[in-house]
């Protein structure tokens, strides 16, 4: 609701919802009723059929004659059945019958010879009672005829003529009528169940629970204690006709695009193999520029993914080789605590050598260094606790050496001096410490860590000193906030404070120059002993063959070039939160939006950047005409965009309410766009025929919260939609945007795409216990085969299509360092694209067939072309 009412209309617009969500549940439960009536007439009229068959000679129907309701399982477990009725409930216990292999509509046997085969009315209109006859179309109600019992064996509640008065049908008749108008509000409660529980784990309103519960033609969910019922299409006659297990195809990460620059330093190096090595989200990103796999001029990449949570900082031993990263703290799904810890592993064959810290940091790691004088023997490390502990580790036992309280202000960097490992420098929040570890000189003794604090005497103290780097002559070099860079010279010890100076050199500065206006984040010592300009606002520099520099800037790109030719992009990437995500219909490219207000398209083949415009907004969803023409993009103020993919011009400009959009989608024949507003509402647009021009065709008004999800069936004629509150409504468009108020009859509607989270044919990816918002996106592979999902809990999975079975088995994939907000099919399936929320990553995945082994893969080579670890940035 909007909030341009006067006084009191806010709870009139609620309580005239409240009253249109009743009339909408007493509709449907007049038409349960209208169907049970129905049901029981023609249950009556065979009744005669089968007398009069038996009468003549005919034999009896036997206990294998028996069929089961469409989508009961023939082979399930034995389950407790209720039949509610007006007056008394009976519990009816099934067992499975055997039957011939395949055979999907196999009785259930009754046990113990005294229980009625008949049952209750489902929800849609569908009756689960048996009956007489052969089997049916599938999916349709089949009566069976209970067969010949003994005198002395009486059926319960039989409604035989030996064994009832002439009053039964109509009693019958009158509890089926009154069990059906109580079937919506009572299925899935312990009092329709006969006092018995659910068929899965309970839990109270507000747990985090899943109920499966098969009616014959739906099933029911739960998710929050609101009931969800999905209907099974005709087609399917058993749910164990459905597939089992994970799918064959998997999934292999192609290209990570973007680049963390933005809150992050010890972020770029140059290995000796030549790659650029980086992070993203939980991924370490080793990039070959140019020459390598991955399509001309766009290099390859190969990727470390070891960590459960978002890398934080890099170190690259003196050998070029072996890269230690260090990860925050975070949590898995289950609540449970991920502990900051250091991984060094080998760049060659991407295999974890040492897991270093595990427990011993808090919050995360914040800096990393690897001596130099010793060949990389010791690595020093700084977590984010608030004393932000310094320790020196061991790198080959992976044990601690020494650790002391650092600081209470923030710690940006730390380094081996190259000349003696027991000389360590940290640098950050208004301050530059020297300490001296007195275990340097033997591995044995652990030793203490002595800290001297950096004086600026006459020069101003600034904010941060964000970076520093080593000269040959054993001086230092710092950036700092003001834009200075100063020059710390060695001096003799100072004896006159044992407390502080028991260092063998101190340090003080000798030279200041000014050199930016704005801070330093980076510095680097160039070969031939300059120290470059900045490009933009540099967050770090890598030294790259010859006179070629790697630039990685606070706007999580990377840029390759020198001094004198300039400099160009080669890994480009989004700045804030992600939400928007489509592939275009023909071209293996796909665009993004988010909350750094670009709107972004990018080749897929080549892995870059094709363009970028800045939208003013915040961009949330986006969809491309089935032309490829035009793609209409939802922002965060109710306002759309369609836009020109070649010239990128905006061509419509349209605004639907104040709320913010979530959906837009085009129908397959390109006629309509359908757009998913915060305001409970879908407006629908009629489309010309280049997707340029669209004028208002209708609103489709009935879901009571806002609008999260939705797809067009293949005809373009019909949408089926999700809300915030688990509805899963369809929508009549071409007959004027009406409401479906029998969701019975759309089970058989073929859909164009399917990317509504809850449905018949995805309601297995919702995990056991879910509060109905682990799972963001979802979409169906064009071929039908699989279906993608993006959760909560960082993870991507993969799961066969249809997807019809509670707590169907996935394969998962993890990468992302935040919630995944969208996954997208390429055209032709060849690709998975999914996107990281607050990690702002965008991953592309290659697609798997069964039996692929996938592209070979990449091996670096061992021939240096450049000094290794030539970059000390922070």
């Amino acid at each position: 609701m909007d909030g341009a009412g006067g006084p009191g209309e806010g709870p009139a617009q609620e309580a005239l919802q409240s009253l249109s969500r009743r009339l909408k549940v007493q509709e449907e439960e007049m038409e349960l009723v209208k169907a049970a009536l129905a049901e029981a007439l023609r249950l009556l009229r065979l009744q005669a059929a089968p007398t009069s068959l038996q009468g003549s000679g005919a034999p009896a129907p036997t206990r294998d004659s028996l069929a089961a309701p469409p989508g009961l399982p023939p082979t399930c477990s034995p389950v407790m059945v209720s039949r509610g009725t007006q007056t008394e409930e009976t519990q009816v216990e099934m067992e499975p019958s055997p039957g011939p292999p395949g055979l999907s509509n196999g009785p259930p046997a009754l046990h113990g010879g005294s229980e009625e085969p008949g049952g209750t009315q489902s929800e849609g209109g569908g009756s689960s009672s048996s009956g007489t006859g052969s089997p049916g179309p599938p999916g349709a109600l089949r009566l069976v005829q209970p067969p010949q019992r003994a005198a002395d064996t009486p059926w319960r509640n039989s409604s035989s003529s030996s064994s009832s008065p002439s009053d039964r049908p109509r009693q019958k008749l009158s509890r089926k009528a009154a069990s059906s108008a109580n079937l919506l509000m009572r299925s899935g409660s312990t009092e329709s169940r006969g006092g018995k529980e659910p068929l899965s784990s309970p839990g109270g309103p507000g747990s985090r629970r899943s109920n499966y519960n098969l009616e014959g033609i739906s099933v029911k969910m739960f998710l929050r204690g609101r009931p969800i019922t999905m209907y099974i299409p005709s087609g399917i006659r058993s749910l164990e006709e459905l597939p089992s297990g994970p799918p064959p195809e998997t999934l292999s990460l192609d290209w990570v695009y973007g680049y963390r620059g933005r809150d992050s330093r010890s972020n770029l190096f140059v290995l000796r193999s030549g790659e650029v090595v980086y992070f993203i989200a939980c991924v370490v990103v080793l990039y070959r520029p140019g020459g390598g796999p991955g399509g001309p001029g766009g290099g390859g990449q190969r990727h470390y993914r070891g960590h459960t949570d978002c890398v934080r900082c890099l170190a690259v031993h003196p050998d070029g080789v072996r890269v230690a990263s260090g990860q925050t703290a975070g949590v898995d799904k289950d609540g449970k605590p991920l502990q900051p810890v250091v991984h060094v592993w080998d760049s060659e064959t991407l295999l974890k050598l040492q897991e270093i810290g595990l427990g011993a940091f808090e919050r995360g790691v914040g800096a990393l260094a690897f001596s130099i004088m010793d060949q990389g023997a010791f690595l020093c490390v700084v977590d984010d606790s608030n004393e932000h502990m310094l320790s020196v580790w061991d790198c080959n036992r992976g044990t601690k050496l020494a650790e002391i309280k650092s600081t209470n202000d923030s710690v940006l960097a730390v380094g081996f001096s190259p000349r003696d490992s027991s000389c360590i420098v940290t640098s950050g929040k208004s301050h530059v410490h020297f300490w001296n570890w007195s275990g340097a000189a033997g591995a044995l003794a652990n030793g203490t860590l002595t800290r001297k604090q950096g004086v600026f005497g006459k020069y101003k103290k600034p904010k941060f000193i964000p970076c520093f780097v080593f000269l040959p002559d054993g001086d230092i070099l710092t950036g700092d906030s003001e834009g200075n860079i100063l020059t710390w010279g060695r001096g003799p010890s100072d004896c006159r404070t044992p407390g502080r100076g028991g260092a063998k050199e101190t340090y003080s500065i000798v030279a200041q120059a000014h050199a930016h206006e704005g801070s330093i984040f980076a510095l680097c010592l160039r070969r031939d002993g300059t120290i470059p300009e900045h490009f933009g606002a540099v967050r770090a520099i890598a030294e790259g063959p010859g006179s070629e520099l790697l630039v990685g800037t606070t706007k999580n790109a990377l840029l390759r070039g020198d001094l004198a030719q300039g400099f160009s992009p080669v890994i480009q990437g989004h700045t804030d939160e992600l939400w928007g995500l489509c592939t275009h219909p023909f071209r293996n490219c796909f665009l993004t939006c988010g909350h750094d207000r670009q709107l972004c398209l990018w080749d897929g083949e080549g892995h870059a950047l094709a363009w970028s415009i800045d939208l003013k907004e915040t961009g949330l969803c986006a969809d491309f005409h089935p032309s490829g023409a035009v793609v209409a993009v939802g922002l965060n103020t109710g306002r759309w965009l369609v836009l020109d993919t070649e010239t990128r011009e905006i061509v419509s400009d349209i605004t639907d309410g104040n709320e913010q959009l979530s959906v837009v989608r085009y129908s397959p024949d390109g006629l309509y766009l359908a757009i998913g507003s915060h305001d409970n509402m879908i407006y629908i647009y009629s489309v010309s025929g280049d997707g340029a021009k669209s004028s208002r065709f209708g609103r489709c008004v009935g879901h009571s919260s806002f609008i999260t999800h939705l797809d067009w069936s293949k005809d373009g004629n019909f949408i089926m939609s999700n809300s915030g509150d688990y509805e899963i409504l369809y929508w009549d468009v071409a007959g004027g945007c009406k409401l479906l108020r029998n969701r019975y009859e759309s089970r058989d509607r073929e859909w164009a795409t399917y990317t509504c989270v809850l449905g018949f044919h995805v309601y297995g990816v919702w995990p056991d216990g879910s509060d109905g918002t682990d799972i963001n996106s979802l979409c169906r592979s064009h071929n039908e085969r699989v279906v993608a999902v993006a959760d909560d809990f960082c993870k991507v999975h993969l799961f066969q299509y249809p997807c019809a079975r509670a707590k169907a088995p996935s394969l998962v994939y993890g990468g992302h360092g935040s919630h995944v907000t969208s996954v997208r099919f390429t055209h032709d399936d060849s690709h998975l694209v999914s996107l990281g929320g607050k990690d702002a990553s965008i991953f592309q995945w290659r697609v798997l067939s069964a039996g692929s082994a996938g592209p070979p893969p990449f091996t670096p080579s061992r021939t240096p072309s450049l000094s290794p670890a030539s970059s000390l940035d922070v």
